[in-house]
């Protein structure tokens, strides 16, 4: 049997960071968070993407403290959060938010959400509790593209799916084999070339990618979640063009640095234009405003890389938002 793992369980590794970290127990997993900003704000809660702990939206919540309460998490899985393998679904993923907005926020929210995280976003506007979600941002997220087989444009193999089996491969679920130093000699000749130069435009390679010793947020990041994306079981029971066209609060879509590589077809970028409309004609379907703005020059984590940028789209767009 399967357990899970707690960061006890996984021992030391972990840093300090401006904010202090708090965690909460939602039943199956303890789930780790930050909060910044005056309890009387509209609250924020902040998903990170895949391979990102909480600590990534950390100048982001030092921009934003002065406007919202923010709450940045660690989902299953990755920082402090509790690891479950076999257990990497966006179903669970959403429903640990659901109870995250029940027991510790307890008011409605607006969620933004980068990469997988914004995935998780749209799932909350579809499938949280009514009245739970104000609005949600989802920021350059894989909408089709992280699925196996999509209604449109290319999968997750026709995309950034290879980086994924590569961390899998060479670090294992839960770190098992942990090769950090082969996942790194063999990553110049284990992805396609134009998937590796694609990834150079989505988010400049850091000194710290390079070192003998895997990066901070990598050792915070169960391997698994690459294998659950590979696979298609972390997408299995949900169906984008159906989550998308069950939105039920209103949605700022923004897409950064794409292409789609004109010899192999594979997707550089997180979605494809063509995959981009379709999300804003389901969102529309269902009644909901959807408000779209493409940022090609933007690395796939803005909040992150440019958190000055980003914070001015999303505060925009929230002071249209109000009433």
């Amino acid at each position: 049997m399967r357990r899970t793992l707690e960061a006890a369980d996984r021992g030391g590794g972990f840093v300090s960071h401006a904010f202090p970290e708090l965690v909460v127990d939602l039943g199956e997993i303890r789930l780790n968070y930050a909060v910044a900003g005056d309890p009387s704000l509209p609250p924020l809660l902040l998903v990170p993407g895949q391979t990102e702990s909480w600590w990534g939206y950390e100048r982001l919540m030092q921009l934003l403290q002065d406007r919202f309460r923010v709450y940045a998490v660690d989902l299953r899985g990755q920082g402090r959060s509790t690891w479950t393998p076999g257990r990497y679904t966006l179903d669970n993923f959403g429903n640990d938010l659901v109870r995250f907005i029940d027991l510790v926020v307890g008011q409605p929210v607006v969620v933004s959400g980068n990469s997988s995280g914004g995935l998780v976003a749209a799932w909350l506007t579809a499938y949280a509790k009514p009245g739970q979600v104000r609005a949600a941002v989802l920021e350059d997220p894989p909408l089709f593209a992280s699925e196996i087989d999509p209604a449109v444009g290319p999968g997750i193999s026709g995309g950034i799916g290879p980086l994924f089996e590569h961390w899998h491969t060479w670090l294992g679920d839960q770190w098992s084999r942990g090769d950090w130093e082969g996942a790194r000699r063999s990553l110049a000749t284990g992805l396609p070339p134009e998937l590796l130069r694609g990834l150079a435009a989505m988010e400049p390679p850091s000194e710290e990618s390079h070192g003998s010793v895997a990066p901070q947020n990598l050792r915070e990041y169960d391997p698994e979640w690459g294998r659950a994306f590979v696979s298609g079981s972390v997408c299995a029971a949900v169906d984008h063009e159906r989550m998308l066209s069950s939105a039920a609060a209103p949605i700022l879509l923004t897409h950064h640095v794409r292409q789609l590589d004109p010899v192999s077809g594979r997707l550089l970028g997180a979605l494809s234009d063509e995959q981009a409309a379709r999300a804003r004609e389901l969102v529309e379907s269902a009644g909901q405003r959807v408000s779209y703005q493409s940022f090609p020059d933007a690395p796939h984590a803005m909040h992150r890389i440019d958190p000055e940028r980003f914070a001015e789209a999303l505060t925009g767009w929230y002071a249209q938002l109000r009433p």
